[in-house]
C-alpha cells in the first residue's frame, strides 16, 4: 500500500520518457503506482530494481515519489524554517521541492519568515500532508531522563489552565505545571528546565526553577537589579500584593519574600517606611 508522508522501498514497474513508475508488486495496477521523475532515477536502475523513496503530493496535488530526504515524516516532529506567511497559513521548508503548508488554525503563536518552529506532520481530511505546531500528541514519552536531571526544552504552547508545554530535546513530552510557571514563556524559546517527576506514561514534569538554594540566589540578584532600576528605592516592601510582584519580578510572593529575606540577612537592603532601600 502506498503511504503518503512515509519512506518506502518500491520496485520499478514501468519506464516512461519522464521517469519511472514504482509499486510494491510488478503486476500492480495504475492506482497502485507512483511516479518518480526522471531526474531522480538512478542512472543504472532497471525494471524490477528497488528504490527507497518518500511519497508526497506535488504542486498539482498528485502523489509523487522523491529520493530526496525530507526533514519530517508522518507522525513525527522536527524543527522547520518558515519560508512564507499568508492569510490562511504559512509554508515551511522541509527539504523537498514543494514547501509544507502550516494552516493558520494549527499555529500556536504568530510566525514570520525566517522563524524556526517545532512542527509535526499529519494528513488532513482531504488526504493532504500538512504541518501542525500542536505537537502534544506527537511527542515521545520514553525519555532517558530521571528526577533531578537538567534538560533543555523548547516551549511550544502556553496554557492558562495547565501551564507551559515543553518539547524536551525537541522530541520528548514535558510540562511545567501552572503553579510552577513563574515568569514569562513564549512559544519557540529554548530554556533550561529541571525534571521534578517522571509520570507512569513517561511524560516529564518540569520546573524552570533551579534547586532551592541556587534559585534563591538567582531571585535575590533579580530583586537587586529591579531595585537599581528604581534608582535604589523600591516603592513598596515585601507585603505588597502578589499581582505587583508578578508584574515587576515574574516571581511568586513566597519566592520574593525569600529573596528579600536573603538580601536583608546579607545586609544588601533595608526596609523602612514601607519601602525597600539598596544599601
Amino acid at each position: 500500500m502506498l503511504q503518503l508522508g512515509k519512506k518506502q522501498t518500491l520496485k520499478i514497474v514501468k519506464k516512461v520518457d519522464f521517469g519511472v513508475y514504482l509499486a510494491e508488486e510488478m503486476n500492480a495496477g495504475e492506482k497502485e503506482r507512483v511516479l518518480l521523475p526522471g531526474k531522480q532515477v538512478p542512472r543504472e536502475a532497471g525494471m524490477g530494481d528497488e528504490i527507497k523513496v518518500f511519497l508526497y503530493r506535488d504542486s498539482k496535488d498528485r502523489m509523487i515519489a522523491t529520493t530526496r530526504e525530507p526533514l519530517l515524516e508522518l507522525g513525527k516532529t522536527a524543527l522547520l524554517k518558515v519560508v512564507e506567511t499568508g492569510k490562511i497559513g504559512a509554508f515551511l521548508d522541509w527539504g523537498l521541492e514543494k514547501d509544507l503548508f502550516l494552516p493558520f488554525r494549527e499555529q500556536t503563536g504568530k510566525v514570520s519568515p525566517g522563524d524556526e518552529v517545532l512542527a509535526a506532520l499529519y494528513l488532513d481530511k482531504s488526504e493532504r500532508l500538512c504541518a501542525t505546531m500542536k505537537v502534544y500528541h506527537y511527542l515521545k514519552t520514553g525519555s532517558p531522563y530521571v528526577i533531578g536531571d537538567e534538560v533543555e526544552g523548547r516551549v511550544y504552547q502556553v496554557s492558562d489552565n495547565f501551564g507551559v508545554f515543553v518539547a524536551v530535546d525537541d522530541q520528548y513530552s514535558g510540562l511545567v505545571p501552572h503553579q510552577e510557571a513563574q515568569g514569562t514563556f513564549h512559544p519557540g524559546e529554548v530554556k533550561k528546565f529541571r525534571v521534578t517527576d517522571v509520570k507512569e506514561d513517561g511524560k516529564l514534569t518540569l520546573s524552570a526553577k533551579k534547586k532551592a538554594y541556587l534559585q534563591m540566589d538567582e531571585d535575590a540578584a533579580l530583586v537587586l537589579k529591579v531595585i537599581d532600576e528604581f534608582a535604589g528605592v523600591l516603592p513598596f516592601d515585601d507585603k505588597v500584593s502578589p499581582e505587583v510582584i508578578k508584574r515587576e519580578f515574574g516571581l511568586s510572593k513566597a519566592a520574593f519574600k525569600r529573596a528579600v529575606g536573603h538580601l536583608l540577612k546579607e545586609r544588601k537592603v533595608e526596609i523602612k517606611d514601607h519601602r525597600i532601600y539598596r544599601k
